[in-house]
């Protein structure tokens, strides 16, 4: 474990593990890496393997809390932690608003949707990926240790009320 990691409060959260196999488990796998950030350059489409994958820094939603300084006062404490993503059975991969050669963007994830036959994944700015599947076969799990971050991620609404 890295020092940075040992000087954290305990988090009392369990690495996650998780795997999608219906529209159901996906939304919830989706709730928990909202907000994630994905660079272009760790993600990979492996025709061959039938396999479409990423490394995405997900914020650990589930880890919020406050924790007091020696002073008295309160202080949110944030965590972020890599989270290995895979899709199975995956036919073909479609883009739109991503430049596969801007190896060092960073993508915003907003949502991960099932579309019959394929599933969506949604990133800020009006970037999309579509991976087309024979079936939804997904995989999520975490990598390494959480390290703290200043800032937590924000939505500002429209005047229809929609989140961008």
């Amino acid at each position: 474990m890295s020092e940075e990691a040992t000087n954290l409060p305990d988090i009392g959260i369990e690495p996650l593990k998780l795997r999608a196999m219906d529209a159901e488990d996906l939304a919830v796998l989706s709730a928990r890496l909202q907000d994630a950030i994905v660079p272009v350059s760790d993600m990979a489409f492996l025709p061959e393997e039938r396999r479409f994958a990423l490394v995405a820094n997900r914020f650990l939603w589930e880890s919020m809390r406050r924790k007091t300084t020696e002073a008295g006062s309160q202080d949110a404490v944030y965590l972020r932690r890599n989270c290995g993503l895979r899709f199975e059975a995956v036919t073909a991969v479609r883009r739109r608003g991503i430049d596969l050669r801007d190896r060092e963007r960073m993508l915003d994830l907003l949502a991960i949707r099932w579309h019959r036959d394929a599933v969506q994944l949604d990133f800020a700015g009006d970037a999309t990926l579509r991976l087309e599947v024979e079936k939804l076969h997904c995989f999520a799990e975490d990598i390494g240790d959480p390290w703290p971050t200043a800032r937590r991620p924000t939505h500002r609404f429209d005047d229809e009320g929609e989140t961008s």
